[in-house]
């Protein structure tokens, strides 16, 4: 019963890091535009895709593939805020969403004209055999993950609050006119922060699809990490970790433990409903800034 238990919670946890991780790219974006991008999940597809042309497409093998796919990814995000951000400069929030709604619908046709629909597999990154601790059966790419997801989170977390550069985007973000104001270049901050954003979807879909199947539904995890993102604070990239772990965990249990009482769904759904009481609770988040207006 403890072993079960334990085995639920772990795994949960380590699925809540990839979850985290994918948020990730939600909040760097936020946090140089102030936009919330909901093409993040096609994002996440286009990294897998690229991983998956370079290793079994072309013939790469994996530890040349990865970094050369990091490269492409961040061509891809460059070129988007190029194509579709940069002269939205200065205009409103709601305008630069609904350019995001487009971009997502975009993207997936491209996806699937360039690739189909046809279901793929993905390489094994990761070695597939689960570490066994006790009852406990910890799969390598979540394990890895949820490392990577945490040290990833305290480097974006130093970059935006200890360097000159994060600051100019966290800046920007505020005000378009008064960052230009100060010299910010607001453009170059957005655009890194699409080329961020869109490496580090890749790395979430190397630890998500490792092992198994890839197609462009696999979009759906941005979705999944929606509550994840909000549930920490658009702002907080450190609160992500926090808010990744007790929404994989909430999860992992309903899975085990409500699931087969109701007949499925409990644990899919569940997430969703912590977000949507936390956010009447506390609109910005666990860990989101408030903002103050002065009248």
């Amino acid at each position: 019963m403890i072993g079960e238990f334990l085995d639920y919670a772990i795994n949960g946890a380590l699925i809540g890091l990839l979850y985290a991780l994918v948020a990730m790219g939600f909040v760097v974006i936020y946090r140089a535009s102030k936009v919330f991008n909901f093409a993040q999940g096609e994002l996440v597809v286009v990294g897998g895709f690229i991983v998956w042309w370079l290793t079994l497409g072309m013939g790469l093998p994996w530890y040349f593939a990865i970094p050369l796919a990091f490269l492409l990814a961040a061509i891809v995000g460059y070129v988007i805020e190029r194509l579709f951000f940069s002269k939205l400069v200065g205009e409103s929030v709601f305008s630069m969403v609904m350019v995001t709604i487009g971009l997502l619908i975009l993207i997936r046709g491209i996806v699937l004209v360039v690739f189909g629909a046809q279901v793929r597999p993905f390489p094994a990154i990761f070695p597939l055999k689960p570490i066994i601790i006790g009852d406990v059966l910890i799969p390598q790419s979540l394990l890895y993950g949820g490392i990577l997801a945490v040290i990833i989170a305290l480097a974006l977390s130093w970059f935006f609050n200890q360097t000159r550069t994060g600051l100019k985007m966290t800046a920007s973000a505020e005000d378009h006119q008064v960052a230009l104001s100060m010299g910010i270049s607001v453009r170059m901050s957005i655009a890194a922060a699409w080329v961020m954003g869109s490496v580090i979807s890749t790395i979430g879909a190397i630890i998500f699809l490792s092992g198994k199947s890839l197609t462009f539904l696999a979009s759906e995890i941005g979705f999944i990490a929606l509550p994840v993102a909000l549930l920490a604070g658009l702002e907080s990239i450190g609160g992500l970790i926090l808010a990744g772990l007790i929404m994989g965990v909430v999860q992992g249990l309903a899975e085990g433990y409500l699931d087969p009482i109701v007949g499925g769904s409990v644990g899919s759904i569940l997430p969703f409903f912590i977000m949507v009481f936390i956010l009447f609770v506390r609109p910005t988040g666990l860990f989101g800034w408030k903002t103050i207006e002065r009248v």
